[in-house]
């Protein structure tokens, strides 16, 4: 495990950058501490400097994951974004994209959004912006399990879960190209989704 270059940290945040813009600086700089990318078998690892002195302890052969993966360096040193950073990249993310009810399996599968499955769109997306993905309903299209102990009161609902968001991909029409493109167009292309956790469970770290 080491830092990265000065080479793999520009590829790194540019890529990062077409998701959630300036915000990259939130990323570091958190309320709970410091945190930094760290290069670990041609993975990016985000994870905090408390957690980065614990991993220095352990042999680079007995390391697997010291963090959170954000994504991998091809052979052609491209970086690659994993869905395993979408958790952090949804909550920072200026572009959304919402797809129908009758999309979402289809992009949940690997493929890209089609105009006929389009819900909503943030308003000025520009082509080729990265973009998270969202259902219609804002929820995760795996269930959560049951929650307990709401507020020991018994009162009133509880609260509604925050947003969970299915993927990411990059915008391949404006916002204003989306209003009147043919309904079998592509206007996102799909870059990850969070049915990789099953389909690629090997290989996700």
């Amino acid at each position: 495990m080491r830092p990265l270059t000065e080479a793999e940290t520009r590829a790194v945040f540019e890529k990062l950058g077409k998701y959630i813009g300036e915000n990259i600086q939130l990323l570091v700089d958190r309320p709970d501490g410091t945190y930094c990318f760290r290069l670990h078998r041609d993975r990016v690892y985000y994870l905090s400097e408390k957690l980065l002195k614990l991993a220095a302890s352990v042999p680079r052969e007995s390391l697997v994951a010291p963090g959170t993966c954000f994504g991998k360096f091809t052979k052609s040193q491209k970086f690659r974004l994993s869905v395993t950073a979408l958790d952090f990249l949804a909550p920072y993310a200026k572009y959304k994209v919402w797809v129908k009810p009758g999309s979402e399996q289809s992009f949940l599968y690997g493929n890209h959004v089609l105009k006929s499955g389009l819900g909503r769109i943030t308003e000025n997306t520009a082509q080729y912006q990265g973009v998270v993905v969202y259902s219609m309903a804002d929820v995760p299209l795996v269930s959560a399990g049951p929650r307990r102990g709401w507020g020991g009161q018994g009162l009133g609902h509880p609260p509604s879960p925050p947003p969970r968001p299915q993927g990411f991909g990059v915008a391949a029409k404006s916002t204003q190209e989306c209003r009147k493109v043919d309904p079998l167009a592509i206007v996102v292309f799909h870059q990850a989704d969070v049915g990789e956790y099953v389909r690629n469970e090997d290989t996700l770290t």
